[in-house]
């Protein structure tokens, strides 16, 4: 059979589209831009072909197997026109030469409008969330701020809250790292909240600050109500922990930003210093044998988590296993134990001059955070027998064979807050710390400076 040079001319140049297209799904614009070009080519030639081919069966003059070639070929370049539209608005524009089954969907019409739910994005879950968060919120609530939400901002009235001059303002902003990734595992929300307000509030604290409002923020990928109500729920609850009111926050949909059942969190605490009253650290009051006051931990509290994780792995152990540290309790569930607040304790000995400065120990560990509260010509030095740690510190150690040093900087092995008191005040600052709550322990003094800023003695006995 003989054929036209024009009807193998047509099916060779859409049979060369074809394969060049399959090179091009990382190429650069201008390259799928020209075979574009090379497609309306195509579309054109096969187009009047086609047309030809109808009008020559039907007049019985040609007899060609490519004619049913033209005819499926311009169908399929219909369908491409048609269903990708030739869009070059994608990041890699030379993807949209792929055809897969998910292009193969009906186009948006001006009868079916594209929307910001089907983008991923739903308003109607949102506002679903702020009315199931409102009464946990309206608990935060303290002297000169309300804790409403649903304006544009959280506000506090600073002489309801107590300064009728305009106070000095202390701000800290933090997040709660990789220990949500223990949260997402066990689908366990409410304890991560307080975490997320305990970083905030104790850094305003060791400053002498008295927090007074809390923001939250919470992204994600798709917003789960049930989620994220139980984790405000949870800032909630640290925020009654530390007198703060909760005025506000941020609630992020973003499709395909994150995996599906996560989520990040973040927070910025506010807090207010009297004029007259002291700004801490006061290193120009420390001196040698001012002693160093310990009040314990009840965990890893928020840093440190992407070591634990990996000793975890190394271990084959699941976050659902029994912890090898308590048999009493699941690995996770150990793990999630909130961050202690020592809010309401610190303003005590600070309200009435009994400590000169303090440290809240997070990452860094106690030799990297007590030195940043006294002055170049003092280190601390810490005797590590003088308080029990938790016994998780002790099984990650021996599990990752994690060095005594490494132990120091990383975790707090069982101390989140350091407090420096003269030593003819220790006694008293100790009772006023019991009184409130705590259990605070004589850890150390310091002592003139040599080479290190923080001494740890007796570390062997960790191991």
């Amino acid at each position: 059979m003989r054929y036209r040079p024009c009807e193998v001319l047509v099916a060779g140049l859409y049979w060369c589209h074809s394969s060049l297209r399959d090179y091009t799904y990382n190429s650069q614009v201008h390259l799928a831009r020209a075979l574009d070009t090379l497609l309306d080519c195509a579309y054109n030639a096969i187009t009047a072909l086609y047309h030809y081919s109808l009008f020559c069966m039907a007049l019985r003059l040609v007899r060609s197997p490519y004619i049913l070639l033209i005819i499926l070929a311009r169908s399929h370049l219909i369908i491409k026109k048609r269903y990708l539209a030739l869009n070059f608005h994608s990041s890699n524009p030379s993807q949209n030469w792929l055809l897969t089954p998910s292009d193969i969907t009906m186009p948006a019409t001006q009868d079916q409008g594209m929307t910001y739910a089907g983008a991923g994005v739903s308003i109607d879950t949102g506002n679903e969330l702020v009315n199931r968060i409102k009464t946990a919120i309206a608990t935060t609530k303290r002297p000169g701020a309300d804790a409403t939400i649903g304006g544009f901002g959280g506000m506090i009235d600073l002489q309801s809250a107590g300064y009728k001059e305009a106070p000095i303002l202390v701000q800290a902003t933090d997040g709660v790292g990789t220990k949500l990734k223990i949260a997402f595992a066990l689908n366990k929300h409410d304890t991560v909240g307080i975490d997320l307000v305990a970083m905030n509030v104790n850094d305003l604290v060791v400053q002498g600050a008295e927090p007074l409002t809390f923001l939250d923020y919470f992204a994600c990928g798709k917003l789960d109500p049930e989620v994220a109500t139980v984790f405000v729920e949870g800032v909630a609850d640290g925020c009654r922990q530390a007198g703060c009111a909760l005025v506000g926050g941020e609630t992020a949909e973003m499709p395909s930003m994150y995996a599906d059942g996560e989520y990040d969190a973040g927070g910025t605490a506010t807090g207010a210093i009297k004029h007259g009253d002291p700004i801490l650290p006061a290193k120009d009051s420390m001196v040698e044998g001012d002693v160093l006051l310990g009040l314990p931990s009840n965990g890893v509290h928020s840093n440190g988590f992407s070591l634990v994780r990996k000793i975890l792995e190394k271990q084959n152990l699941d976050f659902k296993d029994k912890a090898p540290w308590n048999d009493s309790i699941s690995v996770g569930e150990s793990l999630l134990t909130p961050t202690r607040i020592y809010v309401k304790p610190c303003l005590e000995v600070v309200r009435r001059g009994l400590t000169k400065g303090m440290a809240h120990i997070t990452g860094g560990g106690l030799l990297e955070n007590v030195p940043r509260m006294l002055p170049d010509s003092l280190a601390s030095e810490i005797d590590v027998t003088a308080w029990k740690a938790p016994p998780v510190f002790q099984w990650l150690q021996k599990a990752g064979n994690v060095a005594t040093t490494e132990m120091a900087r990383v975790f707090n092995n069982g101390i989140g807050m350091v407090l420096v008191v003269s030593a003819d005040k220790a006694s008293e600052a100790m009772f006023v710390l019991q009184e409130a709550g705590e259990q605070p322990v004589q850890i150390g003094k310091l002592v003139k400076k040599d080479d290190e800023a923080c001494v740890l003695k007796n570390m062997e006995s960790w191991r």
